[in-house]
């Protein structure tokens, strides 16, 4: 196994920056920069020198732990230095002229405690979430599934299936009516395929990482794109007074007191001969099937939605000044109903969240919950022991691939290739 390093911060200038090594030659390393080193789990300030030149590069704390306990479970030597460039620059350039060291890899120290069991892959995931974080909600998410809320709950689900295991092992073996089945063992596969459905049924991360889907649609010229412009705070749409400026659809990701959305302006809908705009119009119209929340504008009959919102917009024009009773009255130009329309698009989004204190799941983890959940299903179902013996081995392995333990060779570049250098 190699040993590698990084700068493990933000890029300087800093007031400090920590420089991290990794590996079999770690300590040794070290020692050659820093000379004799602090007791594991310890910091000491020492030195830092040239390994060739002995030249004094910094003064620096440095830290040591031990394997396995450490963040890879390898030894791991951290530089805390101060921060500016030429300090940084010196001691990376130091650590590259030692024939044992590389530079790491995006995302390999945590591959590393991956790899060495001091991480599942749903925490790893949790943390490559962490990282991204860039709301208030994402970051309590990912915060749960980093210091391993989802491992914890896999542990007891596989510590109640290697028990039913076990004891279908042990009825096929002793039992001398194998055709039997105990019905606690069929009643106990129903209760583990029942909460795992529960767990699939709550609100899912995608639309905490992505952004809830809030569609503005309507006809042209029914002020789609000035409130877009209003809520965003910024010129992000085209406003004219000429039917059918926008042919395409705009993106604007938000965060509404916390809740990440994702703000789409749509081609106004009405029959068009022109080819570039009649396509906009269909791709507003699949828009609006696939929004969360869709904001309609205008005075036509609005498509039928489970969370539509109706807005008067130009509330702010005499001939607008009478809002039909379901409709929020808004105006882009005076702000006037601005508040109103936020807080109704905050609560329906918020209701399609996770909520802070809950373990949310993303694709991956869902899909293998629910092959964990068929198997237990399928396993209830079995009319002999030794087919229940097999479901249970295939949600063992679902639980298996959940955690990372097995069959996750493709996902594990992608995952960790999402994470900074050094981390």
């Amino acid at each position: 196994m190699d040993t590698i390093f990084a700068l493990s911060s933000g890029r300087p200038p800093a007031a400090i920056s920590v420089i991290r090594i990794s590996g079999p030659e770690a300590r040794p390393a070290a020692e050659r920069i820093a000379g004799a080193l602090p007791e594991p789990r310890s910091a000491g300030v020492r030195q830092l020198r040239h390994p060739l030149s002995g030249h004094l590069l910094d003064e620096a704390l440095v830290l040591r732990f031990d394997s396995p306990a450490s963040s890879t479970g390898e030894d791991v030597v951290e530089f805390q230095c101060h921060g500016g460039r030429a300090v940084v620059d010196a001691i990376l350039a130091a650590l590259a002229e030692l024939g044992d060291l590389r530079p790491a890899q995006p995302g390999e120290f945590t591959r590393r405690a991956f790899e060495n069991g001091r991480i599942d892959l749903t925490e790893a995931e949790g943390l490559a979430d962490l990282i991204e974080a860039e709301t208030e909600s994402q970051r309590k998410a990912a915060l749960a599934l980093s210091e391993g809320g989802l491992r914890k709950q896999i542990a007891l689900w596989q510590e109640r299936l290697l028990g039913l295991s076990a004891e279908a092992e042990r009825a096929i073996d002793y039992d001398e009516e194998d055709e039997s089945i105990d019905s606690a063992l069929v009643r106990e596969c129903d209760v583990l395929a029942a909460e795992l459905r529960q767990w699939l049924e709550r609100p899912r991360v995608e639309r905490l990482r992505d952004g809830v889907k809030v569609v503005v649609a309507g006809p042209t010229n029914a002020g789609k794109s000035s409130l877009v412009n209003a809520i965003a705070g910024c010129e992000r749409a085209i406003v004219t007074d000429v039917p059918g400026t926008t042919r395409d659809h705009i993106e604007v990701p938000l965060s509404l007191a916390g809740v990440p959305v994702l703000l789409t302006d749509t081609a106004g809908l009405r029959h068009s001969e022109d080819r570039v705009e009649a396509i906009g119009i269909s791709r507003a119209q699949q828009l609006i099937e696939t929004a969360d929340i869709l904001l309609w504008l205008g005075d036509e009959a609005a498509p039928d939605h489970s969370r539509l919102v109706k807005v008067h917009a130009k509330a702010d024009l005499p001939n607008r000044a009478v809002a039909p009773a379901s409709a929020i009255a808004v105006s882009a130009c005076t702000g006037e109903g601005l508040k109103a329309l936020l807080e109704r698009v905050g609560d329906l989004a918020r209701s399609l969240l996770p909520s802070e204190d809950a373990i949310a799941l993303n694709r991956r983890q869902a899909m293998h919950i629910r092959e964990a959940a068929a198997a237990f299903e399928a396993a209830a179902g079995s009319t002999e022991l030794v087919l229940l013996s097999e479901n249970l081995r295939l949600a063992r392995a679902a639980f298996d691939r959940l955690t990372g333990r097995a069959g996750v060779e493709d996902v594990l570049d992608a995952l960790f290739s999402r994470f900074c250098l050094g981390k």
